[in-house]
C-alpha cells in the first residue's frame, strides 16, 4: 500500500467497558532486539535531508529484510501520539485497553496493558526512528506508548455481512 498502514494495522482502542476511546491508532510491531534497525533507519534519515529518498529507502528496508523473520518480533506493539493527544492520557490512566483490528472480514479483540516509554527505551527509539522516516515533520514533545497483550483474553471473529 505504497508504505501506508492498512486499516488492520490501526485499530480501535477501546476501555475494557466497550467505550471507544480512539477509532483509529496507528501501531507498530516490534523487534525483540531493536538496536540494528534502529541504528540503521536513524543512519538512512540523517543521511539526507530528501523526503523522498527517506521514504524509498524505508520501503525498501521494509519490504526486503524487516517483516521477513517473524521471529525476530516480540509481542508489543507501540504507538506514537503527539504532545497534546487526547488518547494517550485516558489510555495512561486507565492502564489497560481493548485493541480492536479490523481487516476485511475478520475481526480481533485484544486486551493489552499500556504503559509510557521512556525515550531511552529502545522500543521508543525504535517506534519514533520509524515514525521519523515517514514524517520528516514530527512536533517535539512526542509519546509512545507500549501496548503488552494478554493473550489468554483474545478473541477473534468474522463479521457478518
Amino acid at each position: 500500500m505504497g508504505g501506508r498502514p492498512l486499516d488492520g494495522m490501526c485499530p480501535a482502542a477501546l476501555s475494557e467497558a466497550g467505550d471507544i476511546l480512539d477509532s483509529r491508532v496507528i501501531t507498530l510491531i516490534l523487534e525483540a532486539e531493536p538496536a540494528n534497525n534502529t541504528t540503521l533507519m536513524r543512519f538512512q534519515y540523517q543521511r539526507t535531508q530528501d523526503p523522498v529518498e527517506r521514504y524509498d529507502k524505508i520501503l525498501d528496508i521494509l519490504q526486503t529484510a524487516y517483516f521477513q523473520h517473524p521471529g525476530n518480533f516480540c509481542d508489543t506493539l507501540s504507538a506514537l501520539f503527539g504532545p497534546m493527544h487526547p488518547t494517550r492520557a485516558k489510555l495512561l490512566h486507565l492502564g489497560r485497553c481493548v485493541l480492536m483490528f479490523e481487516q476485511f472480514r475478520q475481526c480481533y479483540r485484544l486486551p493489552c496493558s499500556v504503559r509510557e516509554l521512556s525515550e531511552d527505551d529502545p522500543f521508543f527509539q525504535a517506534t519514533f526512528w520509524h515514525n521519523a522516516m515517514f514524517n520528516p515533520n514530527l512536533p517535539a514533545g512526542l509519546h509512545i506508548l507500549a501496548f503488552r497483550p494478554d493473550w489468554s483474553h483474545a478473541s477473534e471473529w468474522q463479521k457478518q455481512e
